[in-house]
């Protein structure tokens, strides 16, 4: 072949560029056996083992096969990997001695010389064993022999850099052995020289990478070297490891932008720093753009150039790869940041450059796309395109506005000027694309050469990507460039159309919650609306305008005064009302009622209290702020009292409003919160901290759409109710904030009014708030008057002075001076007229108004009770006695009540009631005119008779016993007094002896208290526990008291007692003295303590020890004063006296007697004194029946308990 003699261009850049390895020997030879070569080579797979662990990789190896020259062999310092001959092969056919003594061994010696020169190691040698050739030399000595001179001049301890090929173009097992043999050896030293090249390649690289900060380093220096690794991984069609080197690349020069725009800036980046004087976009259609390489090789570039280069190169892996969407992501990260790089790096740009290149580069990126991708293809990845389409429109919507092209009245001198410059900034169109009909180029130069193919080209690119946005679910986004859209056909003087996309972008922004971009969608939406004369949809959005924070005060208050300005130049000419939504003018806060129970009777005076919250910048006056009230009546509720109304209507009167119609709908204020993480990337080598930043996991539910919801923009379809009844307050002025306003109406008809509208009138401007919620009702009635007679007690009792009360409800009827209440006289019953009565006056809300006195006036028929004057709808209250006469004959009223000598005390609990007996009731019918009716009211009591007499005559012998027994029926406690049987018939020979004795007033009062030993709680048996009894004196001195033991003090009088505590069952034993004789003052309060110890003696409920309380009388001897009382009581030898109903028990009296014998014996004969039974009812025990908890001891093996 003629093609390896050729010499090579110096610099080899293109996509076919395989690795280097030359030939020197016998050309005719290689000639012939490079078809077969070439094929053969890079069928069979090599796994690649990398250094730095990286993963083995199997490769297929291609080889451009050159002829050997000195030339081709690198030199010191040459960092060209595309250049450099990876392997050297020296062929040779030779099968004589003679002609390889005489010219191959020479030539063998110079070419291992010249790469011993180079320091290149890399070589092998082939021999080609031809039969035909051996055949016809005779004299040639065997193939082995020539093989192991040549392995003994030149391999030396490398004899495997000598191979031999058999009969290469021969088709024979044998020489195919023998060519899979010489490729094996092929492929292993090719990989061997590319490891080791590339691994000192990569080192060198590293090093001048660590150099990069010292001064002098070159950005462009280190970027065409990297950029050779990456061309050899190309070559050797590792795609993804070149794509590695230019992303290294891109992320080194950034973190580069990134620390200039810090301060920390490095000299080399000045070069990139020049003004951008070409803005031609992005070039895609070649693999390598050699023009901008040479500029970066001559440090020429500017930030576009470098930036257009690299993603070049990037793009063009990626499409080898078969990612051709990463191409269109990376495509937008690139535009966007390289904006950004301008304005760090303060780079000179021409206005509208930038856009320009932009465009351009959107559109490239875009055609190159859909060039290596059909059709199908595309449409299902629109998400990865759509990006660039509407960033292409952006840029060229700017360029629009820049150049004068959607003014209204065409572009200026100045607008052309500068679209020529524009359009000189992009040169000459590239050559691969000017066969293209639709390349970037011819459309950006046809978008700017006139208006209406600007606005062809503009509305073809919106629409698209509109429609590709709506095709994939991003409706945000397609209304947002339809928001750009609407501003376009606005300048165009075209609002109808505009409106279109204003209401989709509020609509959509209002459903998602976009506060910002609402208020400004609507100021947009404000002038579409008034261009196009649309008054009250305009108004509307004024109000609602007016209203927003987000605006400045300057601007709420410009939308405040248009709709000022409307309502004051209607009121001359009247017209069609505008009617609007409140919620964007005020808001109804609260509202109150007075009465607070929003009740009020016919004719009553009922308030209502609301607080307006304006949401206007400046004070608006309003004409008229009414309240529509809706009238209905209930079944059966005009028969509703003011009773039934109080009970079953609230008492405070006051009710609180929600926020109407938040700017945003229900379900945005519902979304779940945010949940929010944060996020670490650390290295896998190191564990170094990479990057950081905030996840949020519930994305999915906070972004979804919402396309149902019904919460968007102002209601629409405010209705009037004009008809209904109104409250009205006229000429009010609403100031910023909250504002009270108060209606008063009259009560005319009975029933319930419902508040259903809240409309503030400024001329036809109506604010209208169509429901009210909660609901606000207040109701009116109108009553009859009534008259209500009830006892103050559960039950009339007869023979009795019992309390009525009177209540007389005036309804719609007013008691006037002279009205009276006339009440038939019943003989059974006495209404009892008292010295003075009075009446109370309360309104129907029970709040009182008056007193007043009233007068009785009783005759033989009739008792007339003369009404205080009282307004309607008014209570009056009074009390009068009534008494019902027994029926049994008796001499009268008052005597009557003597007679029976009973008079009431406290009423006795439920549960003390005398089950079985059944009181005897007696009705008294009594019938009441009053002066509002014609007709008598009658009403019935009911009296009881408290008691049950009985008696019976005893006989014994001839003496004859009256027993009269009185049994009380009722719930009352009766005590009774001055008991007393007369003979009525004054007969001289009867004479009534009474028998009963006279009851005893309690004067002492008795308590017994044992407590547990110290340290535990429970008493045990065997052990001493504490026993306290208390005396107390409950009165001073009586008649009872003055007796022998009786002393008198400078300060009070004082009696003797004696005490003794005795227990009969037998539980307790007393320890110590058990009884003694104390003296105890004869006042009232007056306590004695005395202690004593007890010990249980068995276990259970025990219950307290006896105490018993006697008068200690001294003995009226002459010796008694010579004794000490002390004495008397330690013998234990006391006479009692013979009246005493409770003997003492001798047991425990004498329970000492033996201890003390001896002074028994002394004082024997002595006076002793005398102890006398306290009368019953004088002393009252306390502790009578209480048990104590006593245990069993803990020692005891025998357990003995007392059950009482």
């Amino acid at each position: 072949m003629d093609a390896p003699e050729e010499p090579l261009p110096p610099v080899i850049y293109t996509m076919e560029n395989k690795p280097i390895v030359t030939c020197a020997g016998d050309q005719n030879l290689f000639t012939s056996i490079y078809p077969t070569l070439s094929q053969q080579l890079p069928r069979e797979p090599m796994e690649w083992r990398r250094s730095y662990g990286r993963a083995p990789k199997m490769i297929h190896l291609e080889s451009n096969f050159v002829q050997f020259k000195e030339e081709l062999l690198p030199k010191e310092g040459n960092k060209a990997l595309l250049t450099f001959p990876f392997l050297h092969i020296y062929w040779t056919e030779c099968c004589d001695t003679e002609v390889y003594k005489a010219t191959v061994k020479d030539d063998l010696t110079k070419w291992q010389n010249v790469l011993k020169a180079h320091s290149s190691v890399d070589w092998l040698i082939v021999v080609v064993e031809n039969d035909a050739k051996k055949k016809n030399k005779t004299n040639i000595l065997p193939r082995t022999s020539i093989v192991d001179k040549i392995r003994n001049d030149f391999c030396n301890k490398q004899s495997d850099r000598c191979v031999v090929l058999n009969d290469p173009l021969k088709d024979s097992s044998r020489t195919q052995e023998s060519w899979n043999a010489f490729l094996t050896k092929l492929r292993t030293l090719l990989l061997m020289s590319f490891t080791k090249n590339l691994g000192k390649f990569e080192d060198d690289m590293r090093t001048l990478r660590e150099k990069r900060t010292e001064p002098g380093w070159s950005f462009c220096e280190y970027f065409m070297v990297q950029e050779e690794l990456a061309f050899v991984f190309e070559m050797l069609q590792q795609f993804e490891d070149a794509l590695v080197q230019y992303d290294e690349l891109d992320a080194l020069f950034s973190q580069y932008v990134v620390n200039f725009g810090a301060g920390d800036g490095a000299n080399w980046l000045t070069f990139f720093c020049q003004p951008v004087k070409s803005w031609n976009g992005l070039t895609l259609r070649k693999p390598i753009d050699m023009e901008k390489r040479e500029l970066i090789q001559r440090q020429e570039a500017t930030l576009l150039d470098l930036r257009s280069y690299l993603f070049a190169r990037q793009c063009t892996l990626l499409l080898f790869l078969q990612r051709p969407w990463e191409v269109a992501q990376r495509a937008l990260e690139l535009l966007h940041s390289c904006v950004q790089e301008l304005k760090l790096l303060e780079v000179s740009v021409p206005p509208g450059a930038l856009d320009c290149w932009v465009f351009l580069s959107c559109l490239e990126v875009l055609q190159r796309i859909e060039g290596c991708c059909d059709r199908a293809q595309i449409d299902s990845n629109i998400a990865h395109t759509v990006g660039l389409w509407s960033y292409a429109t952006e840029k060229l919507k700017s360029l629009g506005y820049l150049c004068g092209l959607v003014s209204e009245k065409g572009p200026n001198s100045e607008d052309l000027n500068r679209t020529v410059d524009l359009l000189a900034g992009l040169g000459a169109e590239r050559p691969e694309t000017a066969n293209t009909a639709q390349s970037p180029y011819k459309k950006l130069k046809e978008a700017l050469s006139s208006v209406e193919a600007f606005e062809k080209h503009y509305l073809d690119l919106s629409h698209a990507t509109i429609e590709m946005y709506t095709s994939i679910g991003r409706i945000r986004s397609a209304k947002f460039v339809g928001k750009d859209l609407a501003e376009f056909y606005m300048k165009k003087k075209s609002p109808q159309k505009a409106e279109t996309y204003l209401q989709g972008a509020l609509k959509n922004y209002l459903a998602e919650g976009w506060a910002l971009p609402i208020t400004h969608t609507r100021k947009q939406l404000a002038e579409c609306q008034k261009h196009l004369g649309q008054t009250e949809n305009y108004l509307q959005t004024s109000s609602l305008l007016a209203s927003d924070h987000h605006l400045t005060e300057e601007e709420r208050k410009y939308f405040c005064q248009e709709i000022l300005n409307f309502a004051s130049e209607q009121i001359d000419s009247p017209g069609h009302k505008v009617v609007l939504p409140m919620h964007s003018f005020a808001h109804l806060r609260d509202l109150r009622f007075t009465p607070s129970n929003a009740v009020v009777h016919v004719g009553g005076v009922l308030s209502v209290e609301i607080t307006v919250c304006s949401q206007m910048p400046v004070p608006v006056h309003m004409d008229q702020i009414a309240i529509s009230v809706h009238f209905s009546i209930e079944k059966n509720s005009y028969r509703k009292t003011a009773e039934w109304l109080t009970k079953h209507k609230t008492s405070n009167g006051v009710i609180n409003f929600p926020v109407e119609t938040s700017p945003f709908p229900a379900s945005q204020n519902s979304l779940p919160a945010l949940e929010l993480f944060e996020m670490f990337e650390r290295s896998p080598s190191d564990n170094s901290l990479n990057t950081t930043g905030i996840i949020c996991k519930n994305v999915h539910m906070l972004l979804r759409r919402q396309e149902s919801s019904t919460a968007l923009d102002t209601p629409s379809g405010v209705a009037l109710d004009d008809g209904a009844p109104v409250l009205k307050c006229c000429s009010v002025t609403l100031e910023p904030g909250p504002n009270t306003i108060a209606f008063r109406t009259q009560a005319k008809e009975p029933g319930t009014y419902t508040l259903r509208q809240l409309c503030a009138s400024a001329g036809p401007v109506c604010f209208v708030l169509p429901h009210l919620y909660p609901l606000a009702q207040y109701d009116v009635y109108s009553q009859e008057p009534q008259l209500h007679v009830e006892p103050l007690a559960d039950s009339l009792l007869a023979g009795i002075p019992q309390k009525v009360k009177f209540t007389v409800t005036t309804g719609h009827y007013t008691v006037k001076n002279g009205d009276s209440l006339q009440l038939s006289n019943v003989e059974a019953m006495l209404i009892l007229c008292q010295a003075e009565n009075k009446a109370v006056i309360y309104s129907n809300t029970r709040e009182k108004a008056s007193d007043a006195s009233l007068r009785v006036q009783s005759s033989d028929k009739v008792t007339s009770i003369s009404l205080p004057a009282a307004p309607a709808y008014h209570m009056i209250e009074f009390e009068l006695e009534v008494l019902s006469l027994p029926s049994a004959p008796a001499a009268g009223g008052e005597g009557e009540s003597t007679m029976l000598g009973m008079s009431e005390a406290q009423r006795k609990p439920k549960d003390t009631q005398k089950a079985g007996h059944c009181m005897a009731t007696t009705d008294h019918k009594v019938s009441i005119e009053c002066p509002w009716s014609i007709y008598s009211t009658v009403i019935a009591l009911t009296f009881s008779v408290p008691f049950r007499t009985t008696h019976a005559v005893l006989s014994a012998g001839t003496r004859k016993y009256i027993q009269v027994c009185v049994q009380n029926l009722s719930e009352l406690d009766f005590r009774l007094s001055d008991s007393d049987l007369i003979d009525t018939g004054d007969s001289t020979d009867l004479q009534l002896l009474p028998l009963n004795t006279k009851s005893q007033q309690t004067l002492y009062t008795v308590k017994a208290e044992i407590l547990p030993p110290a340290g535990t709680e429970l008493c045990r048996t065997g052990s001493l526990c504490a026993l306290e009894v208390s005396i107390t004196r409950l009165s001073d001195l009586l008649e009872v008291d003055r007796d022998e033991a009786l002393t008198e003090s400078e300060e009070y009088f004082s009696t003797k007692l004696m005490y003794e505590v005795v227990d009969n069952s037998s539980n307790w034993a007393v320890c110590g003295k058990s009884s003694g004789v104390i003296s105890m003052p004869v006042v009232a309060q007056a306590t004695h303590r005395v202690h004593m110890e007890v010990m249980p003696l068995f276990a259970g409920y025990l219950p307290l020890p006896d105490v018993r309380l006697y008068k200690y009388l001294p003995h009226h001897s002459a010796h008694s004063s010579q004794l000490d009382a002390d004495s008397w009581i330690e013998n234990d030898s006391l006479s009692v006296d013979k009246h005493v109903d409770d003997q003492l028990d001798s047991s425990s009296i004498k329970s000492r007697g033996s201890v003390h014998s001896t002074a028994s014996s002394e004082h024997k004969g002595l006076p002793m004194p005398r102890l006398q039974a306290l009368p019953p009812g004088q002393v009252f025990n306390s502790s009578t029946g209480m048990q104590i908890l006593v245990i069993p001891s803990k020692d005891d093996h025998v357990l003995e308990v007392s059950v009482t």
